[in-house]
Order: C-alpha cells, then structure tokens, then sequence
C-alpha cells in the first residue's frame, strides 16, 4: 500500500490517482479515505489528479495513541503534499475533514494551494463556549465519547442509519449499503483515535484560522445537517473567510457528498473550473 511516515513516526496511507490539477481530499470523523469513493472517480475521469489519505488512526493509517488532533491532523496533510510535491491543489474536506484543511491552510500557508472547499465542515467552533452562545453543549459531546466507549459497533450503527444521513427524517429511504459502508469504515479505524477525534472536531476554534485564509473557498453545507447545525458553521465560516462563498442546500443532511452526490460533484466542478 502507498504511505509516508510522518515526522513523529506515523505511517499514512493515502491514494493517488490520475494526472493533471491535483484535488486533495480530507474525510470526516471517523471514516476513511474510501469515503470519497464516489468525488474521486467523478473527478479523475474529468481528468484531474485525485490524492485521498487516512487520518493518522483511521481507515489504514497506524492506530497511534497520540497526536489525535488537528494541529497533527495538518501536518499529516501537509506531509502527504509534501511528499507528492503538489501545487496549484484544490483542497476539499467534509466534516472534521473541512477543520483539516482550515488548519492546513493557516498553519502551512497557501504556497501549493489554489482554491478549497468546505464540505458540512465543522469551522469556525462547534461547543458552546462564553464567546459562541449558539454552540451545542460540551454534554452533547461527552454523550458521544461515552457512547463510542461502551459499544463502538452499536453507536456508529445508530449514527449511521439515522442522523448522519438524514435517514431518521419522515419519507427518507434509507440505504442499507450505505450504512454498512459507514460502519465499516469506522470499525476499521482505532477506537482511542475516534475517541479523542471527538474532542479535536468539537473543542477547537478555527476562528482566526478562518481569517487567515485569502485562496477562494466555496462553503457548502445543507440546512438540515443533524450532526453541524448550519446556523453555527457554514454562514459564519463563509463571513469570516477573505474570499469565501456560501452554498446552501434545502433539506441536505450532514452526509450529502454521498447522498447527494451528482449535485455535489457538479456544484465543486463548476468551483475548480471558475
């Protein structure tokens, strides 16, 4: 399998895939690369190269014990463009995968990056704190910690089957392949690294990462995401970046790049050819 090793020892898997204008893609918690299954084979045959990675403990990255955060989560990403030696790239995260790469950008810098897009991303902060009254309580997080502890199988099958996907909403038809492919993406990463993963998708502030950001981004999010709330994500994200653009979608929930997928992948197409 192709994987770097990063500075601290940590080997990362990653694909590479096709030529042309690089697309680097960041999963969300606690999935895979193979999450962007879909984004990846649309693109490469739209002849763009196509570069995914498992977060360190995730998917086939090593299942370390440490560095679950995003100040390593960057620095893993920047390790694989490093080691790939892109430019002109266009970075796209969903989920904890969008904090990935507002991280990325304001601690690397823009040199090798040419636009990014943030998909149901969890920026700029998602607890509530004194400064960001409209945040979800701590409690709702601790619950999600305490659920992944006592029965990690049966909680990724919950999440999977109702809120991630908007499957729970009245009329919805879940898909039953798409919800295995979930809870097989999050079996196959560590339990210590989604555990802690909780905490570094919840707690930490992008706010003056976000500032520092001047490359476009195109902020995408449905306005009825169960998992990050629109009103607390994607219209702040969108007014605190220097050049960045909101794109809501009616009745899009949290896991639209895969529901949702041919709008999805021809709203970003229409981004990168612009």
């Amino acid at each position: 399998m192709p994987t770097i090793t990063t500075h601290d020892g940590v080997e990362i898997f990653y694909k590479d895939w096709g030529t042309g204008q690089p697309i680097v893609f960041s999963h969300g918690w606690p999935l895979s690369s193979d999450d962007w299954d879909t984004q990846m084979l649309f693109f490469v045959r739209n002849g763009y190269r196509v570069v995914a990675h498992d977060r360190r403990g995730h998917g086939r990255s090593a299942q370390v014990g440490e560095g679950h955060d995003m100040d390593h989560y960057a620095d893993d990403l920047a390790a694989v463009t490093t080691h790939l030696d892109l430019h002109d790239a266009v970075h796209i995260g969903h989920s904890t995968g969008g904090g990935e790469v507002v991280r990325y950008l304001a601690r690397h810098g823009e040199s090798r990056v040419a636009k990014a897009a943030l998909l149901s991303a969890v920026p700029p902060l998602m607890v509530q704190t004194d400064a960001n009254p409209g945040g979800l309580p701590k409690s709702v997080f601790d619950d999600l910690q305490a659920q992944l502890a006592a029965n990690r199988s049966e909680f990724y099958r919950a999440l999977a089957s109702g809120p991630f996907y908007g499957f729970n909403r009245p009329g919805a038809e879940p898909s039953e392949a798409i919800i295995q492919n979930w809870w097989r993406q999050g079996m196959t990463g560590g339990a210590k690294a989604h555990y802690d993963g909780v905490v570094a998708f919840s707690q930490t502030d992008f706010t003056d990462d976000l500032k520092t950001i001047t490359v476009p981004v195109l902020v995408m999010h449905g306005d009825d995401d169960q998992i990050v709330p629109y009103a607390d994500s994607g219209p702040l994200s969108a007014n605190l970046l220097q050049n960045g653009t909101l794109k809501t979608y009616a009745g899009f929930p949290h896991g639209m790049p895969t529901t949702e997928a041919e709008i999805i992948n021809a709203d970003l197409l229409e981004f990168i050819r612009s």
